[in-house]
């Protein structure tokens, strides 16, 4: 009998590429949670281009076949959750490592009005792991390494960040709006509902699960370890300016500054004597902060604007401040600094008949010069940049 669409609770998510050896009782263990849980949904097989008869498996068990033509994890689960009629979904790899007999666990927490409920297969987090069923370099390192990561940098409250086994409201899902197409999918989704916590009241729960060993025979898991795990934590990082950009830029300029101050003040260290020469390294360790800090407001400012994260209120604050007028002005002073340093240093030549000069005295005029004219025509051009990147956003 066809249930309506108003009836629906839950629709059951499976990705699909070729998982003949254990599509079908994936489905059955989902239909038997579904059943004895009295929850009324649907399973939903998100087929991305099988050659195997996935599809004719999964038609006979039971379920809804959603053809997928653009190629990813990510373009499968976006064209199976946009198919999907129920308010609530559940999503899950269709390899038999995800147990569906413990979809009623998920549901329950939904119910309660989470937005998001994630799985969790590592003991931190209450998990179980059978015996082969992750390698251990992903159980000791790479899983806890990311998880502590997402934690720490977007304030996830969530212990395993790649558990492929989670439920979300459809509404939810459609405020996240997810541009990933490929594996990084499951992290957009936990990095956006993270950072959507404070300014949507976005609420995430976890519920532990147990990991079995993959079921395929007729291929091996699509996972790669290291090309797998540097995408994740490249993706962490373009979503993190803070971390991409921020801290290795006032790193930069913090090291840029101690070498001034030791140029300025005649400071030796055991015997080392720093001169011009150090101060050329601490030109360019300044610009290359300066440049890195700039950049990181880029990002940001455009990450906003696109929607790609929200709106926070540190950068409230800041748009509330910062104007194109007010950045071009700073600018100008900085650049004004710059050019009185180098026209000190030209009129020093000039008082000696444009005759030679002390090396280590001039370029302590002319090296902060050039510092203060590339930071001061950096920023008036870097103003009128973030005002046009921040134009959507108004």
């Amino acid at each position: 009998m066809e249930i309506s669409n108003e009836s629906i609770e839950l629709s059951v998510v499976m990705p699909c590429l070729n998982e003949a050896d254990t599509l079908a009782v994936c489905i059955q263990k989902a239909l038997k949670a579904i059943a004895e849980g009295g929850i009324s949904a649907e399973i939903i097989v998100a087929d991305n281009g099988s050659t195997d008869g996935s599809q004719e498996i999964a038609e006979r068990e039971g379920a809804r076949v959603v053809a997928v033509k653009d190629k990813g994890y990510g373009n499968a689960l976006m064209g199976g959750i946009e198919a999907s009629r129920g308010k609530y979904v559940i999503m899950g790899d269709a390899d038999d490592s995800y147990d569906f007999l413990e979809i009623p666990k998920f549901v329950e927490k939904l119910r309660e009005g989470n937005d998001l409920v994630q799985g969790c297969r590592l003991p931190g987090g209450g998990g179980t792991i059978i015996p082969g069923a992750m390698p251990f370099l992903h159980r000791i390192w790479g899983n806890p390494m990311f998880t502590f990561l997402v934690r720490n940098w977007f304030g996830a409250p969530i212990h395993d960040v790649y558990c492929g086994l989670r439920g979300f409201t459809k509404e939810h899902y459609k405020r996240l709006e997810q541009r990933c197409t490929g594996m990084e999918f499951a992290t957009e989704m936990i990095i956006k509902s993270s950072l959507y916590q404070k300014s949507l009241g976005v609420k995430i729960a976890e519920v532990p699960i147990t990991l079995h060993p993959d079921g395929r025979k007729a291929h091996a898991p699509h996972l790669r370890t290291f090309r797998d795990g540097w995408r994740t934590l490249r993706f962490f990082l373009l979503y993190s300016p803070r971390w991409l950009y921020g801290v290795p830029g006032i790193g930069l300029g913090l090291i840029g500054l101690l070498l001034s101050l030791l140029v300025y003040g005649n400071v030796s260290v055991g015997g080392a004597v720093f001169d011009a020469h150090t101060l050329l390294f601490a030109s360019l360790f300044i610009i290359l902060g300066y440049q890195s800090l700039m950049f990181g407001a880029f990002t940001k400012v455009f990450a906003i604007g696109e929607r790609l994260m929200p709106l926070d209120d540190r950068s409230k604050s800041l748009f509330k401040v910062f104007t194109l007028e007010k950045g071009a002005a700073v600018g100008g002073v900085i650049l004004l600094v710059g050019l009185f340093l180098l026209g000190a240093a030209i009129r020093k030549w000039w008082s000696v008949d444009f005759g030679a000069l002390s090396y280590s005295q001039t370029m302590k005029w002319v090296i902060p010069g050039v510092t203060f004219v590339a930071l001061g025509f950096q920023t008036v051009l870097g103003s009128f940049f973030l005002s046009i990147l921040g134009m959507r956003r108004k």
